[in-house]
């Protein structure tokens, strides 16, 4: 399993400086949806030269002119795109003509979608690399996990990266690991710890803890 650090709230600067010191845990920097909107592709260009190596995955949540805003993302460093699993598939299609053309890749993040195994195996057929399970924080407040998303999405999908995302943290890792999710996303657990590099250090190593027993 990965670990992907998700930056959603932070200060540009914060977020560096964060990721600097968790990157020695952390697999994948995913830079969210709300930083993106306050720091623009500009975010990643900055990530980018200053993590090489690391996989950046932006959560740009496409949902329209899918090849213009995807070639934009990949132009400007990230390996990876999501796009919004409810668009239309022609959406979704242009998405993975750019990512073939730049050699990264397109993940489906299905917040909000009601049939998810029939919805995953169309997004599938689009040519998507990863599938994206995402209970979002609205939905949180309401008591939703994305636990039994998961487990439908793990029995749907063959041959595709799938991610898990929401509310996950260190006391709920082995509810997740036990679903075998090929990434885990975790966002505010780390990032609001009164250590960051710790937490992440904390979960990785208990994610691989579990795998040793497990796997």
């Amino acid at each position: 399993m990965k670990l992907q650090l998700a930056l959603d709230v932070l200060s540009l600067e914060d977020a560096l400086a964060l990721t600097r010191a968790a990157e020695e845990w952390v697999d994948r920097v995913e830079l969210g949806t709300p930083f993106l909107l306050e720091y623009g592709m500009e975010a990643v260009r900055r990530f980018r030269a200053e993590f090489p190596y690391k996989e950046l995955l932006a959560d740009t949540k496409i949902m329209d002119a899918g090849r213009l805003e995807a070639e934009s993302a990949f132009q400007a460093g990230a390996d990876l795109v999501t796009v919004l699993a409810v668009t239309d598939l022609s959406t979704v299609r242009a998405c993975v003509e750019a990512a073939e053309a730049w050699g990264r890749r397109v993940v489906a993040d299905m917040i909000c979608v009601a049939d998810l195994e029939g919805r995953a195996r169309r997004l599938k057929e689009a040519g998507v690399h990863g599938i994206a399970v995402h209970t979002g924080v609205d939905q949180q407040l309401q008591g939703r996990t994305p636990l039994s998303d998961l487990s439908v999405l793990r029995r749907a999908v063959e041959r595709a990266e799938v991610s898990a995302a929401g509310g996950i943290g260190l006391s709920t890792l082995p509810e997740y690991c036990a679903q075998r999710p090929d990434v885990l996303i975790v966002g505010g657990a780390i990032a609001s710890a009164p250590d960051p590099a710790a937490e992440a250090r904390a979960i990785r190593q208990a994610m691989t803890r579990w795998e040793e027993k497990n796997l």
